[in-house]
């Protein structure tokens, strides 16, 4: 059902905005630390919720491909981004990380087969316009390696989302997806970890324990919107993360955006309803009911 694919969207974006508080919070530690920290909780979150459940920690054989790939591509991502954030100025690389809903429908669409209709492509493309006024991005000559290495975390981001809906199409439950993803994670990373382990006061600790706690929630809710309606009719409402960060500066932080911000939440917010009565109208039905060619699919309790 598209309308709760949206409703988890939502909930993912707010939940990343809360995750990138708490790192940001955590202070100056290694982001391999930050990122093996932010797997493990959901890794362990995952895993209690998988043993409680009938089936247990069980795949299906045949995905075994598809979960390895979604894993592997979701690990580049962070690893990309974390990156990107060390060596980048923050807007330019949470502007690079924006990209990956333009990844995710394109690959939707060459692997899925899952087409966009102009109005679609237009409303996403305005959508990252929108953006843009946030975010203001000022790349440099100097910056081309990090700045490369941060798009390259987008698109295997986007990659990885694809590989996320292909996997529910397939059967897969959401909770597995996410503990074969953060548990694959917190292996990759262990040895770099041990290496390079920095010492944390309890309040570094705590942060990284709730910044994975928000990570957790924030895939949970991910997994169960591209299970739920395709790419190309909610990625568009992930850019509500940056209204939800800017909401959690101000509180925490103080910080205050100007007027080029306030243009672009307006922007965002306009597409989002322009592109949600547009596919009400594709699909032909409301979505408060199921929509032609897409079943709702059970994947376990997330909370």
């Amino acid at each position: 059902m598209k309308n709760k694919g949206v409703q988890f969207i939502l909930l993912s974006a707010f939940f990343f905005a809360v995750m990138n508080l708490f790192v940001k919070l955590s202070g100056d530690l290694p982001s391999i630390q930050k990122s093996f920290f932010r797997n493990l909780v959901a890794a362990g979150v995952a895993a209690v919720i998988l043993i409680r459940s009938d089936q247990g920690i069980r795949f299906q054989k045949k995905n075994l491909p598809l979960l390895i790939l979604r894993s592997t591509l979701g690990t580049i991502g962070i690893l990309c981004n974390f990156y990107a954030v060390d060596h980048l100025v923050m807007s330019d690389a949470s502007m690079l990380s924006k990209l990956s809903p333009f990844f995710v429908i394109v690959f939707s669409a060459v692997f899925l087969k899952e087409k966009a209709d102009t109005v679609q492509k237009l409303s996403v493309a305005a959508a990252f316009a929108g953006s843009l006024f946030i975010i203001k991005p000022g790349l440099q000559i100097d910056q081309i390696v990090p700045s490369l290495i941060g798009f390259a975390g987008a698109m295997a981001a986007g990659s990885a989302y694809t590989c996320v809906r292909g996997l529910s199409q397939r059967g897969e439950r959401g909770p597995l997806i996410v503990f074969f993803f953060s548990a694959f994670s917190c292996l990759v990373t262990l040895p770099y970890l041990i290496f390079s382990f920095a010492p944390m006061t309890g309040f570094q600790l705590g942060s990284l324990l709730l910044a994975g706690v928000a990570a957790a929630c924030a895939q949970f809710s991910v997994t169960a919107a591209y299970s739920y309606a395709p790419a190309k009719e909610i990625s568009v409402f992930d850019y509500s993360q940056v209204v939800f960060s800017a909401l959690l500066g101000w509180i925490v932080f103080g910080q205050i955006p100007d007027a080029l911000s306030f243009v672009g939440y307006a922007v965002i917010i306009a597409v989002a309803v322009m592109l949600y009565q547009h596919n009400r109208k594709v699909s032909g039905c409301s979505l408060d009911n199921p929509s032609p060619g897409i079943k709702e699919r059970k994947f376990g309790k997330i909370n």
